[in-house]
């Protein structure tokens, strides 16, 4: 790969060199500083720790509002500082942070350059583009994260799954996973001994596909007050046309759809200890949500860490995130996941024993560790569009019923980053994910029986709900949750069970007006 623009060292191997720090202090009343990044739960971060009263301060401002006449203080800044007015095109979700200094708008750009690379199969004359698979889902990034935003199911049996896969594994045992024998409740699970960890739908040429994804759906009525009836569909998923024989017996399928990609260094730069604080594993306060962390591998720092990125929150970190998708989506090697051949079991020896494009490569890999910190730095900087409408009367009586119903117990609207030394775009930033990125017991209607670390086949990470109502916009479509069964706000409502049953519940039987006043709230997030 020819040399590319690089980015200082990540902040584990360096002092603070970025003292200049982009705050929201009009609403906090708090100054901006560095110091020496310190070690503890947010290690992968260079952090300035708060002090006592900087963190009274700012536990009274993300306390839940109780008054709905208008919007809250800076509400309309979802990403804070770094947020961007709202494109009316397909574009909206693929700004760089509003912040962001001209410099590092250069890296972005960069990094957008790999994120949208097209990948070819080795051996090639483009040597900065060959790699791909040999067994993979899809030649890019953006081909699955569709302008950034979220992928889609299949339209029909002939439409290929480009932005959608089957996630796969089966049962393990304790010393199958010893790395993470300290952690309570982690359930053990390994890849499929044929089929690896991921099905791939793609081979290039003289490797068969391992699988086509076949999906059949059954229509179901359901009644919601004053007479309205949402017709849902339920998915039942295949793995069809095996290229290299059965499945293991145990083996357990997970649908996933590619999400959408903004704000997530805001995501990775939420103070871990606020993120455990929303915990209640057992429900002491008894108001039925538990809320668990999910503590997963960090092949970076080599220890385990907490969940944020994924469906599962299986990921710790954006770096981390990106590797395994290379790895996992293209067949392309990183530092962190180094196999040339991407995730090919050692049954898939032709895969395995096939020209890669690290052949070719000066340091062994396809990605080198500067061209992944590129496109985690894009990954990072990727903004959160504006509010709209936040002060409407429909929307503002919306957002009442969305807290009232108990959405918001799950959703949780705010937080403030950690003020950070060499990522100004994200730090100190009051931000509003509407997410607590915990894990949550969602009921047996969209359990796909399938454990990822701690999170049980019920479990799914609550989804931050910035951005949703530009979906359609950004996507062409308006399909939604983990695996895009449903086809509207609405619908994923009402797929909602488990520890969200009563809030699901509390929509199917309000008043039409406040249904629909919920809606629009939603969509001008």
């Amino acid at each position: 790969m020819p040399p590319l623009r690089t980015l200082p060292p990540r902040p584990a191997a360096r002092p603070a060199l970025w003292p200049r720090i982009t705050c929201l202090v009009g609403l906090l009343g708090l100054t901006c500083g560095t110091a020496l990044a310190q070690a503890g739960p947010d290690a992968h971060l260079a952090v300035v720790p708060r002090t006592a009263a900087e963190t009274a301060r700012i536990a009274a401002v993300t306390a839940p509002t109780t008054d709905f006449s208008a919007p809250e203080a800076f509400e309309t800044l979802p990403g804070g500082a770094a947020t961007v007015r709202v494109r009316t095109n397909a574009d909206a979700f693929s700004q760089p942070s509003a912040n962001i200094s001209f410099e590092r708008e250069l890296d972005f750009k960069v990094g957008n350059g790999l994120f949208r690379k097209i990948w070819v199969a080795a051996p090639s004359s483009t040597l900065a583009s060959d790699g791909l698979g040999p067994l993979y889902n899809a030649r890019g990034c953006q081909n699955c994260h569709i302008k950034d935003g979220r992928g889609h199911p299949p339209e029909g049996p002939t439409d290929p799954a480009v932005s959608m896969f089957l996630r796969i594994s089966i049962p393990g045992s304790p010393h199958d996973v010893a790395n993470m024998s300290e952690i309570t409740d982690f359930i053990a699970t390994v890849p499929d001994p044929t089929y690896g960890g991921q099905l791939q739908d793609f081979g290039t040429p003289g490797h068969l596909a391992e699988y086509r994804l076949d999906i059949t759906y059954e229509d179901i009525e359901v009644p919601l007050s004053e007479g309205e009836t949402v017709v849902l569909r339920s998915p039942t998923y295949r793995a069809a046309d095996l290229g290299y024989g059965p499945l293991h017996p145990e083996a357990m399928l997970s649908p996933r759809v590619a999400p959408q990609m903004i704000g997530l260094g805001l995501l990775e730069a939420i103070p871990e200890a606020d993120i455990l604080a929303l915990a209640d594993p057992d429900d002491a306060d008894g108001d039925g949500i538990s809320g668990r962390a999910n503590w997963v591998w960090s092949v970076e720092f080599d220890r385990p860490m907490l969940g944020r990125f994924g469906l599962k929150a299986g990921a710790p970190t954006v770096r981390q995130q990106s590797a395994a998708a290379f790895s996992g989506d293209i067949g392309i090697s990183t530092p962190l996941f180094p196999d040339p051949w991407g995730e090919c079991t050692p049954q898939e020896a032709a895969c395995r024993s096939a020209r890669h494009g690290d052949d070719s490569a000066q340091n062994g890999f396809e990605v080198d560790d500067n061209a992944l910190d590129l496109v985690t730095f894009y990954s990072r900087n990727l903004a959160v569009p504006a509010r709209r409408d936040a002060d409407d009367p429909q929307v503002l009586r919306g957002k009442e019923v969305f807290y009232t119903a108990g959405c918001a117990a799950c959703h949780t609207p705010k937080f403030v980053t950690n003020r950070l030394q060499d990522q100004p775009e994200q730090s100190f930033q009051l931000i509003w994910p509407y997410s607590d990125l915990l894990l949550h017991d969602m009921g047996e209607g969209l359990a796909d029986h399938r454990p990822e670390a701690r999170a049980t086949g019920t479990e799914w990470r609550t989804a931050p709900l910035w951005g949703i109502g530009l979906t359609e916009q950004v996507s062409g479509h308006s399909t939604f949750l983990h695996d895009g069964r449903a086809r509207s706000l609405l619908e994923a409502i009402l797929w909602h069970g488990g520890e969200a049953q009563p809030a699901r519940d509390a929509v199917a039987q309000m008043p039409k007006t406040d249904r629909d006043a919920l809606i629009r709230y939603l969509e001008s997030l």
